[in-house]
């Protein structure tokens, strides 16, 4: 099953400042984690403002049928990329979506906002 990366893109920290810099963090940060995710079970996708700006860089990690969790306060760096990317595998690989806390990759410790219960299956 496929476990979705959901990048903001329109992101900014608190020291992003318009006149030097090209791009929003978030875009870096997507274009980071885009390069890093190649493999079957992680897919990415780029939105425009997943509404954690106090949080800015925010992803989701989502899953049909698991938990899904949004993490931020990332640093668009090579390093979050690949926790985030690193995390996203463990997801993908777990039946529920929930990964031991002792598996985490150290870049993501920190990071988690919030944790969402799967969507019920309608009977």
């Amino acid at each position: 099953m496929t476990t979705w990366i959901t990048i903001c893109d329109t992101c900014k920290r608190d020291d992003w400042i318009a006149s030097e810099k090209s791009h929003t963090d978030g875009e870096v940060l997507a274009g980071l984690v885009e390069a890093a995710a190649q493999s079957e079970t992680v897919k990415t996708r780029r939105v425009s403002c997943l509404m954690g700006c106090k949080h800015g860089c925010n992803i989701a990690i989502q899953a049909e049928g698991k938990l899904a969790y949004t993490l931020g306060d990332f640093i668009p760096d090579q390093e979050a990329a690949q926790a985030i990317v690193d995390y996203a595998e463990l997801h993908a690989q777990s039946e529920t979506g929930q990964v031991p806390f002792r598996q985490w990759p150290v870049g993501v410790k920190g990071h988690f906002v919030t944790r969402h219960q799967p969507i019920p299956q309608e009977k």
